[in-house]
């Protein structure tokens, strides 16, 4: 059995939150899971690595990290599905926000009251017609198919790909 596991960030109800519950559990029964325990650990800080790498690539290609205009794509824990439970995306979004208030969040599937409720954070619906200093990818939905990346951004610009969904040759960085 072939199973295609793809990058991204590990978010949602049940991926995200049963492990925690298994350690547990291993643990009064005196099992010290590690492996577990590195992988959850390593899967929280995912969110905060993407926007490092992002602002390293900024830094590379002389884009002004201080108030840049930053796009990301999608909140929701994974593709083409409306759920935003332990959604990841909000830890690149805050990891980002210490350089710049110039972050919009296009999720044509979230829900605006819930994500604004549970992360405090506005998100829009339509992608935007403006130009951005930096595009990241951060759900692959099908409504992002279609976008003309190269016109959405400045020169120079950074596109950051979390999901490994965009060709190569039009990114600067992917996961």
């Amino acid at each position: 059995m072939f199973i295609k596991l793809t990058p991204g960030l590990v978010g949602g109800h049940c991926i995200s939150v049963d492990p925690y519950y298994l350690i547990q559990k291993a643990q009064v029964y005196g099992v010290w899971p590690r492996i577990m325990m590195t992988a959850r650990r390593l899967n929280d800080t995912m969110g905060e690595y993407v926007a490092e790498q992002v602002i390293k690539r900024m830094n590379l290609k002389g884009v002004l990290v201080k108030d840049a205009k930053i796009l990301i794509l999608g909140i929701t824990f994974k593709e083409n599905c409306p759920d935003i439970r332990n959604t990841k995306v909000v830890d690149i979004y805050n990891g980002l926000r210490e350089y710049t208030q110039n972050i919009t969040i296009c999720d044509p599937l979230a829900n605006k009251e819930a994500v604004k409720h549970e992360y405090q954070v506005d998100i829009i619906h339509e992608i935007p017609q403006e130009k951005f200093d930096v595009i990241i990818l951060a759900v692959a939905h099908n409504e992002f198919m279609a976008i003309d990346f190269k016109q959405l951004t400045k020169d120079p610009s950074v596109i950051y790909d979390v999901k490994g969904f965009l060709p190569r040759n039009i990114i600067d960085g992917r996961l």
